[in-house]
């Protein structure tokens, strides 16, 4: 086999951006501000789990709306996203991706499944679940739009044992959380992202980075909400431009 190597240039890079919040981050409208400022002039999808939601802002943005109901696997995921793209939409908008881990027959319920009546079998139960989770990653790696995902997120707290002896509940601590909020999704996806944020609701709209790698940083400002601003700038760095107005 035989290789050809040419030099490295970015262009039509598509972008995979999540926002993960709790109820009034701001999270929808983020998103949607985002798709808006990334597609320009042309209408964008938007894949909506949430019981109609995303019609709420029809009357601010020009989307086209496709419904997924449960059971929320993730090949029913991959599917959507998939037949947005090949419609041709620039951006497609995922509200909300937390259901394809924690939903009505998502990957939760399906590792449930797998047990049931084999308790012990508790690891082996997950490959199923896992491997459909893999596979619907790989596929929206595949697609040539940009992406946008929604999470849910969860406050979590832990119990520890102080200097001094005392017990006491404390933010919990892991890879994608900050100040102890998750994105509810499976714990490894916020990092296959090109992008993820968290947004609270203290301050809607406004992203905390949970991955935002170097040559991103001067795309997406931290010192206020979302908006167009943003996806423009987005879009323009992932068509290939140098130099992106800030």
């Amino acid at each position: 086999m035989t290789f050809e190597f040419r030099p490295a240039v970015r262009e039509n890079v598509p972008l995979l951006i999540g926002l993960a919040g709790g109820t009034g981050s701001g999270k929808t409208y983020s998103a949607m501000m985002l798709a808006k400022g990334i597609a320009g002039t042309n209408r964008f999808a938007v894949i909506d789990t949430e019981n109609g939601r995303a019609k709420h802002y029809a009357d601010l943005f020009e989307f086209d709306v496709a419904d997924l109901t449960a059971p929320f696997r993730p090949q029913a995921y991959a599917d959507a996203i998939q037949a947005a793209d090949e419609k041709g939409y620039p951006v497609i908008v995922v509200d909300s991706m937390s259901h394809e881990w924690s939903g009505d027959g998502g990957c939760l319920d399906w590792h449930e499944e797998e047990m049931r009546g084999q308790e012990t079998r508790k690891m082996t139960a997950w490959i199923k679940p896992k491997m459909a989770h893999k596979q619907m990653v790989s596929r929206m790696l595949q697609v040539n739009a940009h992406v946008i995902l929604c999470f849910r997120a969860e406050e979590k707290l832990e119990q520890i044992t102080d200097t001094d002896g005392k017990k006491k509940w404390v933010p919990k601590k892991g890879v994608t959380a900050l100040d102890g909020w998750f994105p509810v999704s499976e714990k490894n996806l916020p990092y296959e992202l090109t992008a993820s944020f968290l947004l609270m609701a203290d301050q809607p709209g406004v992203p905390r980075p949970i991955k935002l790698q170097e040559q991103h940083k001067d795309l997406v400002r931290l010192d206020g909400p979302l908006g167009e601003g943003a996806g423009k700038r987005l879009a323009e760095w992932a068509a290939g431009k140098t130099k992106v107005a800030a």
